[in-house]
């Protein structure tokens, strides 16, 4: 707990700053709810607390002062599992095609504002993950596999949006969510879709990252 706590003081410009953008994007929803009197996005509040919860994994681990190859496994696949509600919310933004409001603007700022700040959870995330992986792996296995988790965060965002899967289907419907991703392994001529899908936010994915870690990297 002590170390968690440091950990959280080490970062608390940029924790302040994550929960005054959060604060932005429910302020925003709440006046859209207000001016025209709908409901309707209040999904992006959820959406967003899903975003939440791989940041909040790799927070604790990052606090850990000791941690066994077995566990980081352990917690590692279950992040995976969560990672691609964090950058799902830029899919949000196809809502606007049935979009009747009245302040499209406002539509177009509040849903915007989840996105980034969904984006930004997943760059911080993958950060502290990639930091934990590299005890463990050599730079080479562990840059593999920040490929692979950039291109599966895609093809989750894709089986979550088109699909309409979510992270706990693995738990309630395992048996439909393999069938559906084994088809698509083996007839990718008949879901061009889905592999168009997962490489478009795979690069998108990819490059935004190492975008945001060169910033990090010579503290621009």
């Amino acid at each position: 707990m002590t170390n968690l706590k440091t950990l959280i003081n080490s970062r608390f410009q940029l924790l302040t700053y994550m929960a005054l953008s959060m604060m932005l994007s429910g302020f925003l929803l709440l006046l859209r709810v207000k001016l025209n009197q709908s409901f309707y996005y209040l999904f992006l509040v959820w959406n967003l607390f899903l975003a939440f919860i791989p940041f909040c994994m790799t927070l604790y681990l990052r606090s850990k002062t000791r941690i066994t190859r077995t566990k980081l496994l352990t917690y590692f696949t279950i992040w995976l599992l969560f990672l691609p509600n964090a950058p799902y919310i830029i899919t949000d933004l196809l809502h606007f095609k049935r979009s009747t409001s009245t302040f499209l603007w406002l539509d177009i700022l509040m849903v915007t504002s989840f996105a980034i700040n969904g984006l930004v959870l997943f760059n911080l995330t993958l950060l502290d993950m990639e930091t934990l992986l590299r005890k463990f792996m050599s730079n080479k296995k562990t840059n593999f596999l920040l490929l692979f988790i950039f291109f599966s965060t895609g093809f989750g965002m894709y089986l979550g949006r088109f699909l309409r899967f979510n992270s706990w289907d693995i738990l309630q419907h395992p048996d439909m969510l393999l069938l559906n991703i084994w088809d698509i392994l083996i007839s990718p001529t008949q879901h061009l879709e889905a592999w168009a899908f997962t490489c478009c936010f795979g690069a998108f994915l990819g490059l935004s990252y190492y975008v945001i870690k060169s910033i990090k990297q010579t503290n621009l």
